[in-house]
């Protein structure tokens, strides 16, 4: 695990670990997750990636931001990649379906690999595999448990009502 920094932040969900390489985001461990030990890294000119991360989730938690711009990488197969680049087609506030997200990456009857691949998404939040949930409209699981899951769900949903609560409206002429 050479070259890799971490930086421990807090959030409404817990202590989150973020991983980063000189360039890019590799991981974001939640609460519920096991992180990697610190010493199991290398310091390297990552501060900035990290700064980046940890401001961008900060602003997300406090309602102020919908999308992400810190670069991330992971590694995974091409199925995988494309599960997760369709992850990010998913609207802030929204939810979709296992089932939908195989649809989307040319694979309907994949569904458990997709949730496979989802669940080895190793940046959560940035890239939002929580919006993913079961065809009845269950939770699912998911790696921070689904007190996280809920709680982020539910969080989208208070900005999304504050947003249309502070749309002026047209007053009704007549």
């Amino acid at each position: 695990m050479s070259g890799l920094v971490m930086k421990n932040v807090n959030s409404p969900l817990g202590r989150l670990q973020l991983v980063a390489t000189a360039d890019v985001l590799v991981a974001v461990h939640l609460p519920d997750e096991r992180p990697l030990p610190h010493d199991a890294a290398v310091p390297v000119s990552a501060q900035r990636v990290l700064d980046l991360a940890e401001r961008e989730l900060a602003e997300y938690f406090r309602g102020e931001r919908t999308t992400f711009t810190v670069p991330v990488q992971q590694a995974g197969t091409v199925f995988q990649e494309s599960v997760w680049r369709t992850l990010c087609t998913i609207p802030f506030g929204e939810t979709r379906s296992y089932t939908w997200l195989a649809a989307q990456v040319g694979r309907p009857r994949a569904v458990r690999a997709v949730g496979s691949a989802n669940g080895r998404n190793a940046v959560p939040i940035i890239v939002p595999c929580h919006r993913v949930i079961r065809a009845g409209g269950e939770l699912g699981g998911y790696g921070g448990g689904l007190d996280a899951k809920r709680w982020l769900l539910a969080q989208e949903q208070r900005v999304l009502a504050g947003a249309a609560a502070a749309v002026p409206r047209l007053a009704r002429i007549g």
